[in-house]
């Protein structure tokens, strides 16, 4: 049938029933818990399957309503912006150590990001596939881009601590209102002595949303290298960054365990640059692409896996 329209409804309900359980239903239950408690391996491993489930589902449907080659597209785009992600919750790790935020305020402040960055992406994406299309040349631009970017962080050392203070969106908060960054509720403001205070929940959610902002600046043009269909780019990009507070609880305490995820994610960005820059001469499929990303997340985990299983021993 190849509608568009209905596609696009059924996205938005797959999306919409699935935020309104999560964040509604999920959040509800929590309440009646004790406030130290944090989401358990078993409840974050239930969630992460269910919206990579419901990923699937809809990989499903655009198969049989737009065709294989769309398919291959959407789980391209979606594990592409997948592997790009894990590498972001390595920030938002390092943001919660720094403001010294404990597990059991962290859920609110990644539910509020998710909401952000979903917020700010599909803009980004739209204007993104427009440049692509009235300026083909941008193509060029943007694998360039992307190999400066995997360059870059092959070059940045390691950091121990996000630097709260020089951050540039927290300055300008701080131009608006005084910071409190001792932790006592769950709250993103506070009144004391009738001055309204930004907790350091709102500081980590601020930086949080302007480190994505530069994060989607990376992954964005990589997606569009597979395709400029804005409704596969989004929804792929949209699908894969709803599960990310799940896999981040999942993934928390073994995060520093992926020796390798870096060095893969590298090289990931340099293919894509480089498929970018040479798309007029050498046309790489797109099955190519997936199975090169896929290979190149697969040897990384492994290689990650063997090492730390040697630590262990």
């Amino acid at each position: 049938m190849n509608d568009i329209g209905l596609l696009w409804i059924l996205f938005s309900l797959f999306v919409g029933i699935s935020l309104a359980i999560d964040l509604g239903v999920f959040s509800k239950l929590r309440k009646n818990k004790p406030e130290h408690d944090t989401p358990p391996f078993k409840t974050a491993l239930t969630w992460t399957i269910v919206w990579i489930s419901l990923a699937g589902v809809f990989a499903g449907i655009i198969y049989f309503d737009m065709g294989e080659e769309k398919l291959v597209e959407f789980v391209t785009g979606y594990a592409l912006e997948k592997s790009l992600s894990v590498d972001n919750m390595f920030v938002f790790l390092l943001i919660f150590t720094s403001l010294n935020i404990p597990h059991k305020f962290q859920h609110r402040v990644l539910s509020m990001g998710i909401l952000g960055a979903i917020a700010m992406r599909i803009p980004l994406i739209l204007a993104g596939v427009a440049l692509l299309e009235t300026f083909h040349w941008m193509i060029y631009l943007f694998g360039a881009f992307l190999i400066a970017t995997a360059i870059r962080m092959l070059m940045q050392r390691k950091e121990k601590k996000i630097e709260v203070e020089k951050n540039l969106a927290i300055r300008a908060l701080k131009k608006i209102m005084p910071v409190d960054y001792e932790v006592k509720s769950p709250k993103f403001f506070i009144v004391k002595d009738g001055v309204r205070y930004a907790t350091p929940l709102i500081v980590a959610l601020i930086i949080i949303e302007f480190t994505d902002l530069l994060f989607a600046l990376d992954s964005i043009p990589a997606i569009l290298a597979i395709t400029t269909d804005s409704f596969i780019v989004i929804t792929s990009n949209i699908f894969a960054i709803l599960g990310l507070r799940s896999l981040y609880f999942l993934l928390a305490g073994i995060m520093e365990k992926f020796y390798y995820l870096k060095p893969g994610l590298i090289a990931i960005l340099l293919f894509i640059g480089v498929k970018m820059i040479v798309a007029e001469k050498i046309e790489i499929p797109t099955v190519l692409s997936l199975s090169v990303v896929m290979g190149i997340l697969g040897i990384a985990l492994a290689l990650s896996f063997v090492r730390a299983r040697r630590h262990k021993d």
